[in-house]
């Protein structure tokens, strides 16, 4: 540790929270329809787009039906992306000569992008052809990071209305986010990109000589574009099996920088859109705080773990040096550590190491993390909307303390609310763990785990994690089946939907009810107390995940020494 590291890692996060402040004013306009700088450019193609798809931007939707357009467009995209890769191998652009992906791994990959997860259970530059990675892949990226934002926008608008009855349209959300925002600024992060020496062909690879003369294939492909939305979507899914640790996605200092600060510009900047729509700024500025102080406090944990020695291996005495295993080493123990905490609630596309190589503190740390339910910036609206699902709770925690009926930004939060909020989580954690569970005491499953006893058990219990989670990193310790492949893609599906759909139930309750002027028994929810009683609410509500989930090494160690002796 020393302060080159620690001012490394306030740089990267004050950036993204500094970047996302004028971002969110002007997505804020966007979500409420409002002109822009880029209409002159933009609105002819927006309204060609909605007279090909027979939509009326005016007509608003309930929730009900708002929550069947986001699952409707996400089923065709599921389906669509499934088509390409099963018959990639039929399917121009394909210089690699890839054949399709078998059915359980084609279903795991489309669930993952769909959902925001990315999780690659295949190696991109080996497994998925140009016409893949761009018609399939890329796309997705846009679209599973515009549905996101659209729920967000959906929930903003519901605490915005005074007895309203509809909460927007979700085909014009995802248009004009798609559109608006996503498109122009992946278009100048791919320049940036290409600038800094990412490569963007369509040539499948390029042939060089080594140095002991013999000939070594190079993998190319549309790489920036990718990078792109990647990054800004909070996606993760790479052009290549190492993501952002590959140089060709990431070939330096100053486009490190770059990718690890767009992936939560975005998530940042959904906070501030919400308080604009909203009307409450000085509320958004406290979820803001809450999201940087424990993003802040997580980088630190992991940066003070990964620069001291593996305390196994102290114990072993065979290293006394700082533990440089997994880190990329460009970048070092300040930028992995950052990545490690700003996008565990996010797909982790530029992992600088592999979290399977951190010590036992580090590797926890970012597990605990995911687990406190994709926010803290998280994917690019999930993470709002899971903030103000503990949000949520800790008013009506605070108002069972004090005695008075919970508001929260000026709409009662009553038992419905509490109800779904608790849904919401309970799908997570019930994923997580019950996922787990089975997977430790499976032979089915525990035969593609590389190692045995709590390592393994982490491998497996990080995976689930991760894709209930819709993060997408991984202890890369498990090997691909279709045990794997099927099961973290059904925790996927309920990461996503298990939680959104809640979360616009939430959205349709509180729009019909009456905006209430603060009065003298209404909780602040912008100053420090609330942002202790947030913090404390995420913390338990987290631990309530993590530490069962710690305990399942002698449950696991149990159940295997009975079927043990059952064997003999």
């Amino acid at each position: 540790m020393n302060m080159q590291g620690w001012a490394e890692i306030a740089l990267t996060i004050g950036l993204a929270v500094g970047l996302g402040w004028p971002l969110g004013i002007y997505m804020s306009r966007i979500w409420q329809g409002q002109s822009t700088w880029l209409d002159p450019v933009l609105r002819p193609v927006e309204g060609a787009f909605y007279r090909l798809a027979g939509v009326d931007r005016n007509q608003g939707q309930g929730w009900l039906a708002y929550t069947f357009s986001f699952l409707a467009f996400s089923a065709v995209a599921f389906l669509f992306l499934y088509a390409i890769l099963r018959l990639q191998g039929h399917l121009p652009l394909n210089p690699g000569g890839f054949a399709g992906m078998s059915p359980d791994l084609a279903f795991n990959t489309a669930i993952s992008f769909v959902t925001n997860t990315d999780w690659q259970f295949y190696s991109g530059e080996s497994a998925a052809s140009n016409m893949t990675q761009m018609a399939g892949l890329t796309v997705q990226n846009f679209a599973s990071a515009a549905a996101g934002i659209a729920v967000a926008a959906a929930l903003a608008r519901a605490f915005a209305a005074n007895r309203g009855s509809t909460i927007g349209n979700f085909w014009t959300d995802i248009t004009r986010i798609a559109l608006y925002i996503l498109a122009p600024l992946s278009i100048v992060i791919a320049l940036a990109l290409c600038a800094l020496g990412v490569p963007q062909t369509l040539l499948g690879h390029v042939d060089a000589h080594t140095l002991e003369g013999a000939k070594q294939s190079i993998a190319l492909g549309p790489i920036a574009s990718q990078e792109a939305i990647k990054q800004l979507g909070t996606n993760g899914g790479g052009f290549f099996n190492a993501n952002s640790a590959h140089p060709f996605e990431n070939p330096g200092a100053f486009s490190n920088l770059i990718e690890e600060v767009i992936m939560n510009m975005l998530g940042f900047a959904c906070v501030v859109a919400f308080g604009r729509v909203v009307g409450l700024r000085k509320e958004a500025r406290a979820l803001v705080i809450v999201m940087a102080v424990m993003v802040s406090g997580a980088a630190a944990a992991i940066y003070a773990a990964e620069t001291q020695p593996t305390p196994a291996l102290v114990a072993a005495h065979v290293q006394t040096t700082p533990n440089m295993e997994g880190k990329e080493v460009r970048f070092g123990a300040p930028s992995t550590a950052v990545f490690a905490a700003m996008t565990t609630g996010a797909s982790d596309g530029a992992v600088n190491g592999m979290h399977e190589s951190f010590t036992p503190l580090g590797g926890g740390m970012a597990m605990f993390m995911i687990q406190l339910a994709e926010m803290l910036p998280g994917g690019v609206g999930s993470g709002l909307y899971g903030m103000i699902v503990m949000a949520i709770v800790a008013v009506f925690v605070a108002g069972l303390m004090v005695g008075r009926t919970p508001e929260y930004l000026g709409k009662k939060i009553e038992a419905r609310e509490i109800q779904l909020s608790m849904l919401a989580f309970l799908i997570l954690t019930t994923s997580i763990l019950g996922f787990a569970s089975v997977a430790v005491i499976l032979p089915t499953a525990l035969k593609t785990v590389s190692t045995t006893g709590p390592h393994g058990l982490s491998e497996a219990l990080y995976a689930y994690t991760s894709a209930t989670g819709n993060n997408g990193s991984a202890f890369a310790g498990l090997s691909v089946s279709p045990y794997w492949n099927v099961t973290m893609g059904i925790a996927m599906w309920l990461g996503r939907f298990g939680y959104a759909v809640p979360v616009l139930a939430i959205a349709g309750g509180l729009v019909t009810k009456p905006k209430l002027e603060p009065t003298a028994g209404t909780l602040p929810t912008h100053g420090a107390l609330f942002v202790g009683l947030l913090i404390g609410v995420i913390l338990i509500l987290g631990g309530l995940q993590y530490f069962p989930a710690q305990a399942l090494g002698p449950i696991v160690e149990h159940f295997q020494m009975l079927a043990a002796t059952s064997a003999h």
